[in-house]
């Protein structure tokens, strides 16, 4: 049984944030514009992204399995 994937992009860029929202795009495994994270898709992981959902976009994982 496989769990429900998510792609996360980032669209813009961390400069000027704060710690917070800097760690959080880590914590996401985003690190420049343009970067590609498969996560899995938990309550945790929803919660960083509405973090961040200025500075990201979120797709459906399971068409960008190859990154």
């Amino acid at each position: 049984m496989m769990s429900e994937k998510i792609c996360v992009v980032q669209t813009k860029s961390s400069i000027g944030s704060n710690v917070k929202i800097k760690a959080t795009l880590a914590g996401l495994g985003l690190r420049r514009i343009g970067q590609k994270s498969v996560l899995e898709r938990t309550d945790c992981t929803l919660g960083m992204i509405a973090k961040v959902k200025h500075l990201v976009e979120v797709k459906d994982g399971q068409n960008d399995q190859a990154l």
